[in-house]
């Protein structure tokens, strides 16, 4: 057997190794655009699983927003943005979201898992420290990996080992510290402790930075997230536009000028990849004027998430705690959560299930999502649906 087949044997018998465990994840093709309902192989479906929160991803508004910026700016750029891939619309962009969320400066990137990539290198170095949250996502986690700083971790929300490990860094000689944090938990919906986590900052010495990808838009004052939420300030924001800012990707990081200006010269993501298309620009430009008076989205968002939350409750459904309009259902094993996924397909309503290595061993679940153009007949049908699969399963 040549290394080249046996290279390609071993991977097979991972993949049906991972196949075997139920933890094989499988796309679902939907025809038509995103939204409260989709299509999905010739069946009009429920979707309570995207992060479309304000369901703009299909709003006319954005299309024709997109559409206009194709006409005037053309396709795509065919470049990074340093060589001749920066329009005018992009600076529009940044400069824009910079404004909305109260920062010097903001830089775009191609999604935010490369913002967050991207983030930590360019600033520390091996005399500094990062803290992190034991539950960040896979981005922040990935990001810090790849810069020199000294690595520090706290549980999850746990204000006293964030102490515990701003004092060790401190003792340890690190220059700056900075604390990294999710602002909500996307696999748990959870929101950080900001007020507790700014003040030991000030009480340490050290910098914040927040990954606010599923708050931007609807959480706090005129959507301006999770600082916004809690009223405190945070030094640096990273974000993106493919959730409830429309949809479509892209990332960002806002904080004080010096920080952007270095990330623009040192980022390599940055430097590296393309610069947005056109068309998702326009779009994201129009997804901040309407989401700056969208408060009748969000009211409608919470009432949603308020209303499916009590239902599941009611059914007898074990849930996480919270506020945020993401409501996971808990189900323990992994197999379970496929088949409550597919039990709910045939139903009519198209959720995913999540499970190891995304969270951890024997928490998988069903993320359910809100979104502000669900109506109260959507969430009436979805609770019926869910019910009966969780009789069916033996789950309530």
């Amino acid at each position: 057997m040549s290394d080249k087949t046996a290279f390609l044997s071993h991977l097979t018998t991972v993949l049906q190794g991972i196949d075997r465990d139920g933890l094989m994840k499988r796309e679902r093709l939907i025809t038509g655009p995103q939204g409260a309902r989709v299509d999905m192989a010739g069946r009009r479906m429920l979707n309570l699983c995207a992060n479309n929160y304000l369901g703009l991803a299909d709003d006319p508004r954005l299309i024709a927003a997109a559409e206009t910026a194709m006409q005037d700016h053309g396709y795509g750029m065919a470049s990074v943005r340093f060589i001749c891939g920066t329009q005018d619309i992009h600076r529009a962009l940044e400069t824009r979201l910079a404004r909305f969320l109260g920062a010097e400066d903001s830089i775009l990137f191609a999604a935010c898992f490369d913002a967050n990539g991207g983030l930590f290198e360019p600033l520390l170095g091996p005399q500094d420290a990062v803290i992190s949250d034991a539950l960040n996502h896979a981005s922040i986690i990935d990001g810090i990996r790849l810069c020199k700083a000294r690595r520090y971790r706290y549980a999850n929300s746990d204000m006293a080992d964030l102490e515990a490990q701003l004092i060790k860094a401190r003792e340890d000689g690190a220059r700056f510290l900075l604390i990294a944090t999710d602002g909500v938990f996307s696999m748990d919906g959870y929101l950080a402790k900001l007020p507790e986590i700014t003040a030991l900052a000030e009480r340490h010495g050290a910098l914040v930075m927040v990954d606010d990808c599923h708050a931007t838009g609807f959480m706090g004052p005129q959507g301006r997230g999770t600082p916004a939420h809690f009223g405190v300030k945070v030094d640096i924001l990273t974000g993106t536009l493919g959730k409830a800012l429309g949809g479509a990707l892209g990332g960002y990081i806002a904080g004080p000028q010096p920080v952007i200006d270095l990330l623009r010269q040192r980022a390599r993501p940055y430097l590296f990849s393309n610069a947005l298309p056109p068309a998702v620009v326009g779009a994201a430009l129009a997804a901040l004027d309407i989401v700056e008076g969208a408060d009748d989205l969000r009211t409608q968002l919470f009432a949603n998430a308020a209303y499916w939350r009590a239902g599941l409750q009611a059914a007898g459904f074990r849930l996480l705690p919270g506020e945020h309009p993401i409501i996971p259902v808990m189900l323990g094993e992994a197999k379970l959560a496929q088949a409550m996924a597919q039990d709910l397909a045939q139903r009519g309503v198209h959720v995913a299930g999540f499970f190891f290595p995304v969270v951890p061993q024997g928490q998988a679940r069903i993320r359910t999502q809100m979104n502000a153009r669900l109506t109260q007949d959507d969430l009436d049908f979805g609770l019926e649906a869910f019910t009966q699969a969780g009789r069916a399963l033996g789950v309530i």
